[in-house]
Formats: structure tokens, C-alpha cells, sequence
């Protein structure tokens, strides 16, 4: 009967839960005492350390002083601790200098030296060594000696532990006797999916033992809280890769938005550099003209040199005006039957000039056969001008510039080469960019915005082809490729037209605009030729003068107050003298919307500020068609 108790499922959890519950309480116990006895080690460690501490303090001034009875009385403050023993402060030298001891009259027994700083137990003692320092300077030892009752807490320790762990087993077997085999096996079971779901994190275990009462209602929460905790545990899961990605996102475009907003503000400020460059001859060329007025050479030579500034000036605000056409969409190009050798020569015409002034040799070589392209003339001439303008802006003075084509069955490639300063291998993709440019230092003798080639790429793209760049480093020069596709069916080309030029005819002609010295300058060019000019300031004026008047053309700023532009447009349509009238937009709005809307009010034509005289006069030439 012994022998089947003792088999049984109840004595064998009664023992296991009692083993259990004695291994842990040893184990505990152990530690705890371990602890514990490390705790008032270093509880008395850190204790005569402050104490020693304070002893230093306060006795430093009295070794600087070479005051003994000071630092006697010093330590004689330590009688409030009857558990230091002794004590002693020692010199610079190792010299004693006050002792102390807890017994008026022991003499205390004390090493000659103080030893080494720190603490050390000896013979059921403890000493700590601490140094007295002043000013940065160590000036001597306080040396502290101090009962270390250990053996006494550990039996005191010991005989309260034993007296728990009886207590613990005895409360142990009891509460294993009561326990029943319905409570006890489903909790183990909560327990060991506990454990695995720690070990694996895997939610979806679940409690398989089935129980009854508050029991079975503990093991379905439970399994019930599991279920929900992996639902949770996905849905985190799914946000926080999420959150990744919308991190990852937003770190782009911050650093994306950081580099737009510097190159912004080096934007700007190259933009006022470079529009300052040519305003400052032109500056001067107007301050020559003035003081040598008689000077014809003189004049002639200010004249020439403000023109070509000018006509820097307007390149630069054109190509800012076509980049911001193309990024909103409104710039298109025409699409017709092209010989690309004329394209060249359009290119060459407005790049030549530039490439002379700079003493560069020139290269070109075209296929001797024409090739044919659909496009724009106009603009892959911009194209190639550019590549040329970089080219000879990027290369030292006397330098070489390859202008090549070459045809397969499809395809057209335009090579634009220098021996210039070169691109850096970094830069290669990102010199396409708005507002990028292979050298910004602060010493370089080119100027620019950084908008050509960027300009280039998306007329190139808009034509149907491709620009890359290539280059072995700084230094070793550059070369432009440009990718187009060639026309395969060729059509009879059409004749190249010509500007048509004045015919010799003089006209009455209208200038409207509040811009006084641009109009009266204008009107002088015109009065000049012949022609009858009136001019005004403002639309009230120009319309009451107009029906007196009659021009055959009227040149007429959009922004003029008291009645703008278009309103002055439409009211001229209206008078019956004025119904032939050439209308002529002169403007600073140059946007595909602006010439809409001047030629919805009425207007023949659209200029865009500044405007030279050969543009009047190609307008005037044409007779009001």
C-alpha cells in the first residue's frame, strides 16, 4: 500500500512540488546570501570611504599648515563610529602625521606607511586608504581601521534563512496536499505554452488541456489572449514595415528638399552674379559713350561691347524662361523634315563668334551626305550652340574643340569634344541637373547659371533622342554625346526661307509704355529710319491718342496704367480708323499663356523685352501680315 501511495499521481506532485520548492529556496537562499553579503561589503566599503573622505576634506588645510593638533582633532571626530578602530593621516612623505584609536588610551598598532589607496580585509578587519588632495596635488593619506564582523551577519543571516525555508517547505507540502490534479495539470500546461511562446515567439500555439470552472475559464483566456496578441503582433508587424517605408520616403525627399534648397540659394546667388557681370560693362560703356562722345572709335567700341553683353544677358533669362516652359509643360517644338548639316550651320552661327573671341581651333566633320531629322531646327541648333558655348567657356584659351557626326541605319550621333578642365566621375550624371556646374569655386573664370545642358537633355528628350557625358577626371577634358533618330523616308527638302528685310516703306507707329527711357530710346531708333513716331506712357493716353493719330502700327507694353494692354487692344479694334492696325505686343511675359492671351485681345504679334531693331524693323518689313 506504501509502495502504491508512493506511486501515486498526488504523492509524486507533493514530492516534486516539495523538491522544487527546496531547490529553489537553496538556490535563493545561496543568493541572497551572496548578495547580501556583497551588499555590506560594499556598504562598509563605501561608508569608511566617506568618512575618509570627509577626514581628507576637512584635514587638508591643516597639513598645508603643518598643524598636527588640528588633524588630531580631526579624527578625534571619528568616536561617534565605534566601529573604526583606528585611524591616521600620513604626509606627503609617508610620515605620520595624527593618529587615533577608539580606546582613549590604546596606542594604535599602524603600519610606518600607508600602503596602497583603496580598501583590503585583514584578520576580520578592514582598512581603507584614501588620499588627501589640494589643488590637483596630493598632500597626504587618511588611513581608516574599522571592525569587519562578517562571520557574525552570516550566522545571524543563516538561522533567519533557515527558519524561512522550513517554513517555505512545510506551507509547500501543504498547499501540494490540497492541490488537485484538475488544477494542477492545466496550469503546468499554461505554463509550458508560456514558456515556448517566450522562447519562439510564435502566437499561435495554443493550450490543449481542457479543465473546467474558473480553471478551464483561466486556460480560453488564455488561448484567447494569445490569438489576440498574434493579431496585434501581425498588425504591428504590417504598420512598422509601413512606417519603414514612409520613413525611408520621407528621409529622401528631406534630403532631396535639402539639396533643391541649397542649390536654390547657390542658384540665386549665382543668378545676381551673373546678371551683374555684363550690367557692369554695359555700365561702363554707357560712362564711355558719355564722357567720349566726340570719340567715334571710342563709342563705336563701348557700343560693340555692350551688345555683346546684352546678348548675354538675354541668353541667360531665355534659357531660365524655356527650363521653366518645358517643367510645366508648355513648351513645344516643331516637328518638320530637317538636313542636319543646316542644323550645324545654324549652331555654328551663333557659337562661332564666342569660340573666336576665346582663340580656340575648331573642328567640324559631317558625313559629306545630307542627313535628315524630324525637329526642330531652332532648337537642336540651341542644342548644339550650347554644347559649343560649354565647350569653349570650359577650356583654357587656345584650346581644341571637336564638332563630329556620325550615322548608322537609325540612329544619329553628335559628339561635342574639348580639352578642357574636365568633369569629376561624380558628376557625370548629375551635371544634367538644374543649377549644376562642373566647376563652382569662387576663382573660376566661366560664367553661367548651370541651365544649359539641363536645358539641352530635355530638348534632346523632347526630340525623341538622348545626352550622356564622358570624361577621365578633372583636367583630361570632356566630351558631349548626343543620340537622335535619323528620318528614314527622306521627302523633297523644303527651300530654306529668308528674313525678309525693310522694303524702304516709312510708317506712322504707336509706343505705349511707362518704361520711359525703353520707349523714348525706341522711338529715337525709329525716328531715325524715318519713320513717325508718337509715344505715351500710359493706356488713357495712348487710346485718346491714337484715334487723332492713325498709326499702321502700334508697339503697346501689356503693363501700362490706368488701362493695361489688352484692354488698350481691344479698344483700338474697336475704332474704325484703327481696324488695319498691327498690333504689337512688347512685353516682359513670355509664357506660351501670355501669347495666348495677347493674341486673344487682338495683338498681330508677341515680343518678349529686351527687343532690338531688327525685330521692329522685320515687323514693320512684313507689311501687317
Amino acid at each position: 500500500m506504501i509502495a502504491a501511495a508512493a506511486g501515486s499521481v498526488r504523492i509524486k506532485l507533493i514530492l516534486t512540488a516539495l523538491a522544487t520548492t527546496f531547490l529553489a529556496l537553496v538556490v535563493t537562499t545561496v543568493a541572497m546570501l551572496v548578495y547580501d553579503l556583497k551588499s555590506f561589503q560594499q556598504g562598509w566599503v563605501d561608508d569608511l570611504t566617506t568618512q575618509a573622505e570627509l577626514i581628507a576634506t576637512i584635514s587638508a588645510p591643516a597639513i598645508s599648515f603643518n598643524d598636527p593638533r588640528t588633524a588630531q582633532q580631526n579624527l578625534g571626530l571619528l568616536r561617534v563610529r565605534p566601529q573604526i578602530l583606528a585611524g591616521a593621516i600620513y604626509a606627503a612623505n609617508g610620515r605620520l602625521f595624527a593618529a587615533y584609536a577608539q580606546a582613549p588610551f590604546d596606542t594604535p598598532a599602524l603600519p610606518r606607511q600607508p600602503g596602497q589607496l583603496g580598501y583590503a580585509i585583514e584578520g576580520g578587519q578592514m582598512v581603507v586608504t584614501h588620499p588627501i588632495v589640494e589643488g590637483g596635488e596630493r598632500i597626504g593619506t587618511v588611513y581608516l581601521v574599522a571592525s569587519y564582523r562578517l562571520l557574525d551577519r552570516l550566522q545571524s543571516y543563516a538561522l533567519i534563512l533557515l527558519g524561512v525555508m522550513l517554513g517555505s517547505l512545510l506551507l509547500a507540502a501543504l498547499v501540494a496536499h490540497l492541490m488537485q490534479a484538475g488544477i494542477t495539470r492545466p496550469l503546468l500546461a499554461v505554463t509550458d505554452v508560456a514558456r515556448a511562446v517566450m522562447q519562439r515567439r510564435d502566437y499561435s500555439l495554443r493550450v490543449q488541456e481542457r479543465a473546467t470552472g474558473e480553471i478551464g475559464t483561466l486556460v480560453d483566456a488564455f488561448n484567447d489572449m494569445l490569438a489576440e496578441i498574434a493579431r496585434r503582433s501581425n498588425a504591428l508587424q504590417d504598420a512598422n514595415l509601413t512606417l519603414e517605408h514612409e520613413m525611408t520616403v520621407r528621409q529622401c525627399a528631406e534630403r532631396a528638399l535639402l539639396l533643391a534648397d541649397r542649390r536654390k540659394d547657390e542658384f540665386l546667388a549665382t543668378l545676381a552674379h551673373e546678371l551683374r557681370n555684363p550690367l557692369a560693362p554695359i555700365r561702363t560703356g554707357l560712362d564711355i559713350m558719355r564722357v567720349n562722345a566726340n570719340d567715334q572709335a571710342a563709342c563705336e567700341k563701348a557700343r560693340a561691347i555692350m551688345e555683346r553683353q546684352l546678348k548675354q544677358m538675354v541668353r541667360l533669362v531665355d534659357d531660365l524662361l524655356d527650363v521653366s516652359r518645358i517643367n510645366t509643360g508648355k513648351l513645344t517644338i516643331r516637328r518638320e523634315q530637317l538636313v542636319l548639316q543646316d542644323v550645324v550651320a545654324d549652331a555654328l552661327e551663333l557659337s562661332r563668334p564666342f569660340i573666336a573671341a576665346q582663340g580656340h581651333k575648331l573642328d567640324v566633320r559631317l558625313p559629306p551626305q545630307p542627313l535628315y531629322l524630324v525637329g526642330d531646327a531652332t532648337r537642336l541648333a540651341q542644342v548644339l550652340s550650347n554644347l559649343l558655348h560649354n565647350a569653349a567657356k570650359y577650356t583654357a584659351r587656345g584650346g581644341a574643340i571637336v564638332l563630329e557626326a556620325q550615322a548608322t541605319a537609325a540612329q544619329l550621333e553628335l559628339r561635342v569634344s574639348d580639352n578642357g578642365i574636365g568633369i569629376a566621375p561624380a558628376l557625370l550624371t548629375e551635371i544634367f541637373e538644374m543649377f549644376i556646374q562642373a566647376d563652382s569655386s569662387l576663382e573660376r573664370s566661366t560664367a553661367g547659371l548651370g541651365v544649359g545642358l539641363s536645358l539641352a537633355r530635355k530638348l534632346v528628350e523632347l526630340h525623341g533622342g538622348s545626352i550622356r557625358a564622358e570624361s577621365a577626371g578633372a583636367g583630361q577634358g570632356s566630351t558631349f554625346i548626343v543620340t537622335l533618330p535619323l528620318l528614314q523616308m527622306v521627302s523633297a527638302p523644303a527651300p530654306r526661307s529668308e528674313t525678309r528685310q525693310a522694303d524702304g516703306r516709312l510708317y506712322r507707329v504707336l509706343l505705349a509704355d511707362d518704361n520711359v527711357d525703353f520707349v523714348n530710346g525706341i522711338g529715337g531708333l525709329l525716328r531715325s529710319l524715318g519713320h513717325q513716331v508718337q509715344i505715351f506712357h500710359d493706356g488713357q493716353q495712348a487710346l485718346a491718342g491714337a484715334e487723332v493719330f492713325a498709326p499702321e502700327y502700334a508697339f503697346l507694353d501689356i503693363g501700362l496704367p490706368h488701362l493695361n494692354g489688352y484692354d488698350l487692344a481691344r479698344a483700338l479694334k474697336r475704332l474704325p480708323a484703327l481696324r488695319h492696325t498691327v498690333l504689337v505686343a512688347v512685353t516682359g511675359w513670355g509664357q506660351q499663356k501670355d501669347r495666348q492671351l495677347a493674341f486673344e485681345a487682338g495683338f498681330h504679334h508677341h515680343l518678349v523685352k529686351p527687343v532690338s531693331i531688327d525685330q521692329l524693323q522685320e515687323i514693320l518689313a512684313g507689311g501687317g501680315s
